[in-house]
């Protein structure tokens, strides 16, 4: 609903029918909210929210268990869609209204469907409370040049999360080269994963791979060695995620640098800023062989070749699972008490509450010895 819609205004009973998973509605107070578009999203899960369909949440947000973040609450009104109009709302008004005015209330009901079609069809979505002639950028543009001019308050704005489409570019090539759909991650990655494997297995089951620790010291790789390689290069790309998502995607770019704001927010700054834009929640296979090449190349100069080889492949793997792991976190339903379960409350609350901390995403051993762990709590 657009700021300068009016609201519209349901009873009780009516807003207690919107219990599926089609349509969801929520009070607090006497604000109705739709999240039926929300509810893949919420890191306590869809049944939770379910669960409470038609009832108010003040007191879940404000908790205990879990005091639901500023940010959280401007999140939940972009689904704002009206009021409870509680002086109609005694059983005898209502029957005698449905009596004298047979039809009015499915009436009602398809006319508030046409006006939510019509806001779907409008630059104003009902999941959108941006007021585009207010917010510090004009979102009718690309956003890539505008957020440099932010300056001091960027920071700020770009962790004011907003469900609503990013366009970075005006450019349509350029655009589309920032979007990748999930499926390209697994497709261009896991048949390298799977011919290097091989590729290693085999030659070290030739028995002729050494590790040379001095000009007259060496020790023979074994072929069953293979499986410790791998899982030494996952376990180094946990690290290596944990590094940059804390000091490349987390850096705070200094307020006059009009550049190095761009970058972060081409980098990381639009996924903060619309955390279930779904195209852009996986690298794009062209960037992430920057960082794949990199890897590889260190590798195999710190080791011989089919050594580093063997280490790089698991990187790489845990590379793949790690945006699989991302993309699910954010779209995901994980059953409650799983440890996906967990992971996808830590990283939701990484976006709307502790952007500093939980740098963690396949795991959140790297933030404890590094003090950046978010503080245990419940949904």
């Amino acid at each position: 609903m657009s700021p300068s819609t009016s609201p519209r205004f349901f009873t009780e009973r009516e807003v207690a029918r919107h219990c599926t998973k089609d349509s969801c509605w929520v009070l607090l107070g006497t604000r109705v909210y739709d999240v039926t578009t929300f509810l893949r999203m919420h890191p306590g899960g869809e049944a939770l929210i379910r669960s409470r369909a038609g009832k108010d949440l003040t007191r879940e947000m404000e908790g205990p268990p879990h005091r639901h973040s500023e940010n959280a609450r401007r999140w939940l009104e972009q689904y704002y869609i009206g009021e409870v109009d509680r002086e109609s709302g005694a059983e005898e008004t209502l029957r005698e209204r449905r009596k004298a005015n047979e039809g009015t209330e499915e009436k009602s009901a398809d006319k508030n469907n046409k006006l939510q079609e019509e806001d779907e069809d409008s630059p104003h979505k009902l999941c959108s409370s941006v007021d585009l002639d207010k917010d510090l950028v004009d979102w009718r543009k690309p956003l890539a040049w505008q957020v440099g001019h932010l300056r001091e308050k960027y920071d700020a704005w770009v962790h004011q999360p907003v469900d609503r489409p990013i366009r970075l570019f005006g450019n349509p090539f350029m655009e589309a080269a920032t979007k990748t759909s999930w499926y390209w991650v697994p497709v261009v990655w896991l048949p390298i994963v799977f011919y290097l494997c091989w590729h290693c297995y085999t030659t070290l089951a030739q028995g002729t791979t050494r590790l040379e620790l001095s000009s007259e010291f060496s020790i023979p790789i074994h072929k069953y060695m293979f499986p410790f390689l791998f899982l030494l290069g996952w376990s180094l790309w946990t690290f290596i995620e944990y590094c940059i998502h804390r000091f490349v995607f987390h850096m705070k770019p200094p307020a006059h640098n009009y550049y190095l704001i761009t970058l972060h927010f081409l980098l990381h700054g639009q996924h903060h800023k619309s955390p279930f834009d779904g195209s852009r929640l996986v690298f794009p296979p062209g960037l992430a062989s920057i960082v794949v090449g990199m890897f590889y190349m260190t590798l195999c100069k710190m080791l011989p070749q089919t050594l580093g080889v063997s280490v790089f492949v698991g990187g790489l793997c845990g590379y793949v699972v790690y945006d699989m792991i991302h993309y699910y976190l954010h779209y995901g339903s994980p059953k409650k008490g799983s440890y996906l379960y967990g992971l996808k409350a830590y990283h939701v609350k990484h976006h709307f509450e502790h952007q500093r901390s939980g740098f963690g995403i396949t795991t959140t051993f790297w933030d404890h010895p590094f003090n950046t762990a978010i503080p245990d709590e419940k949904f």
